[in-house]
């Protein structure tokens, strides 16, 4: 994969900075590499999906040539996701090519989420292209209720994945989607594990994105419920880490690990909020919870650079307040139609 040449100097780098029309400064940008997955996660995804047509993919130089524009503008942070980023083939050459911004500096964390079924090959890969560390979605430790909720999924090699990352040297956050009456009953046990292992762990409210076949009342749990009957069982003590994105931490003083919670429903986050996704159709959504987007594909292939900066000034003018999700009760509609795969995670 040839490089793409560095960003041209700013005149301006306070101009450049991205600022929306609220006030706030966004210095994190997550980029979906592909909208395929090898797991279909009932929360998540239809049993039988549709993925978007290979034409109408950004190529990996396409990639890096927006991560490029996004860094010149101020991004410190990219966080590489899917679908499931590493179905993408050549997953690792894009992150050396985005990483060589953590050499000179003007990027301070490449980051990826995974589901970590192809992490055991990629590792050392990633690794070496200057990845520090990883999410990893892993919603049950149980096989046969792994197996459940992926409907295809083998948690063996999922954790053979985690096993290899962690040998080469990766720091680990465990991602799970709390659902009622599926694995709430595994997030004490999965506190203690993380907390054994050296991860962190973060917990997660399911979201409202696209039609999924299950009724999402039915799996929706309050995070503040867990975290009452945590506290039963562990002392919560407060704790200031911070990694750019929406979970709010404490220290388990039992474990010495972190646990993080991810609110989206029952404590909304949106007044901090400095994120942007760009898809790898080249769709900058402002928002997780709105259909609004710009199209930078146009942008890159026609415009330039100009019309690239120009196209983010418009998408920052356009970022809401606030997304608007809830579970509005049975068969409700979803906040929005595209599945948390066509944005990326």
């Amino acid at each position: 994969m040839t490089s793409v040449a560095p960003p041209p100097a700013r005149a301006s780098a306070d101009a450049a900075m991205l600022r929306d029309g609220f006030g706030r400064r966004i210095d994190y940008l997550r980029i979906s590499v592909t909208d395929r997955c090898d797991l279909r996660c009932r929360y998540c995804m239809a049993e039988a999906m549709s993925f978007l047509p290979r034409r109408e993919l950004l190529s990996l130089e396409e990639l890096a040539e927006l991560a490029d524009a996004f860094i010149a503008r101020g991004v410190r942070k990219i966080r590489l996701t899917g679908g499931e980023p590493l179905a993408r083939r050549g997953l690792p050459d894009l992150a050396h090519d985005i990483g060589r911004h953590l050499k000179t500096g003007a990027l301070d964390e490449l980051t990826l989420t995974t589901n970590a079924t192809r992490l055991a090959e990629q590792a050392d890969a990633l690794a070496r292209a200057g990845i520090r560390r990883i999410n990893v979605s892993l919603d049950s430790r149980d096989p046969a209720l792994f197996r459940h909720i992926t409907r295809t999924g083998d948690v063996a090699q999922v954790l053979h994945g985690i096993a290899a990352a962690k040998a080469a040297g990766l720091a680990i956050k465990i991602n799970m989607v709390a659902l009622k009456g599926l694995n709430e009953g595994e997030i004490p046990a999965m506190v203690e594990w993380c907390g054994a292992q050296g991860f962190d762990f973060t917990l997660i409210e399911t979201m409202p994105l696209g039609v999924v076949e299950e009724d999402r009342t039915d799996r929706y749990l309050p995070l503040d419920g867990v975290r009452r009957a945590l506290e039963e069982r562990f002392t919560l003590l407060p704790e200031t880490h911070r990694t750019g994105g929406p979970a709010r931490y404490v220290r388990v003083a039992e474990t010495g690990g972190r646990l993080g919670f991810i609110t989206p429903l029952t404590h909304n986050f949106c007044e901090g909020c400095n994120r942007m996704r760009v898809t790898v159709q080249g769709r900058l959504y402002m928002c997780l919870g709105h259909e609004d987007h710009v199209d930078l594909k146009q942008a890159l292939r026609e415009g330039g650079r100009a019309a690239l900066d120009a196209a983010i000034d418009e998408a920052l003018a356009h970022k809401p307040q606030r997304h608007h999700f809830q579970i509005a009760g049975r068969n409700a509609a979803p906040a929005v139609d595209r599945h948390m795969n066509v944005t990326g995670g």
